[in-house]
């Protein structure tokens, strides 16, 4: 796999790369001058799962924030910088774990070789991220439009100025909102490169469609051994982000831990609220850090059969359901007591 020959790269206390576990990533949503807010969101990113976090650094104040910040958190802390050097070099001055840049938006090459020589000085890594909307118009032009020959080109240019400058303590970034165009381009850049890679398929969308895009793009890119580290960039409470990063790695077998929540589609049997149950489940079950399958039936008369694969089971009747271990069915139990009986099973649950 490509991940698994990718050079290994320090972030803090983190190590991606060299088949190392692939890590979750989000950026803050708060003003990052606003410590008290960015910690508390960042607190949160972390109690969901969150391993990496970026934050935007646009002004002196958001850079001389950094420090504070990391004394409070517990994970890296990335700093995004898109236009200003000197932000760059004031976040890392500040404790930045990384930074990201696009060399392109920087300036001249002096103003690169100042942020490298920073980086370089306390070894911090640099993530050079180039987007499908930043395409430089030549690259444009070469291609007739924008493609992800493009991207790659783009991003591989602006690695080769870093490595001109004598530093390669770097990950790679390319991302598009273009699904296929996405991974048409990791596919590409994979045979062109050792860098680690940060996954993910900018500007996705919303909740439900951003998950969607997210999912079938990373599935793709994750499934060929490409990436070493991913972020679901969604419209929305980053925390959700986490949410279904881990679900996606957890899907391709990438990550284990955690309950996986399966459940039916409903039908015309159905006489209790299927619905209702499975997302109080689901919700429900996060809390326990127990590797298992649970199953929410809503049929007392298929249920067992179905929920045959899970560790543990309801099944949903007329009035009252079924508690089913293992594919056995243990007891009945009243239907308003389903919730409250399965948490208790999962309360006591002996691996």
């Amino acid at each position: 796999m490509y991940r698994e020959q990718t050079k290994v790269i320090k972030i803090g206390d983190r190590v991606i790369g060299g088949g190392n576990p692939i890590l979750i990533q989000s950026m803050t949503n708060t003003k990052t001058e606003d410590v008290e807010a960015t910690v508390a969101q960042i607190l949160r990113l972390e109690q969901a799962g969150c391993e990496i976090i970026r934050a935007t650094v646009p002004t002196q104040e958001a850079a001389e924030a950094f420090r504070e910040i990391k004394k409070r958190i517990h994970i890296p802390l990335v700093a995004d910088i898109h236009f200003d050097y000197k932000m760059a070099i004031a976040a890392i001055e500040n404790g930045a774990d990384k930074i990201r840049i696009n060399p392109g938006n920087i300036g001249c090459r002096d103003k690169v070789a100042a942020v490298v020589s920073a980086a370089k000085e306390r070894n911090i890594p640099i993530r050079v991220g180039v987007n499908s909307g930043s395409l430089e118009k030549e690259l444009v032009e070469k291609y007739h439009g924008v493609t992800a020959e493009g991207i790659v080109e783009s991003a591989l240019d602006k690695v080769h100025i870093i490595e001109e400058l004598n530093y390669d303590n770097l990950v790679i970034s390319i991302k598009s909102s273009d699904v296929m165009m996405c991974v048409k381009a990791h596919e590409i850049l994979a045979q062109k490169t050792d860098y680690p890679l940060h996954v993910g398929i900018t500007e996705s969308g919303t909740l439900y469609s951003g998950n969607i895009k997210s999912a079938v793009g990373l599935g793709i890119i994750l499934y060929q051994g490409i990436g070493d580290t991913i972020r679901v960039s969604l419209t929305g409470d980053p925390v959700e982000e986490i949410k279904s990063a881990k679900r996606i790695l957890k899907t391709l077998g990438l990550r284990k831990g955690g309950i996986e929540v399966v459940s039916c589609p409903t039908c015309g049997r159905t006489r209790i609220d299927l619905i209702g149950l499975a997302d109080q489940v689901e919700t429900m079950a996060a809390e326990f850090p127990l590797d298992i399958k649970v199953a929410v039936m809503g049929c007392a008369v298929n249920g067992p059969g179905e929920a045959k694969e899970a560790d543990i089971g309801i099944a949903g009747g007329d009035g009252e359901g079924l508690l089913i271990k293992h594919g056995e069915i243990v007891r009945k139990v009243p239907e308003d007591k389903l919730l409250e009986t399965l948490q208790e099973e999962l309360e006591n649950w002996e691996c």
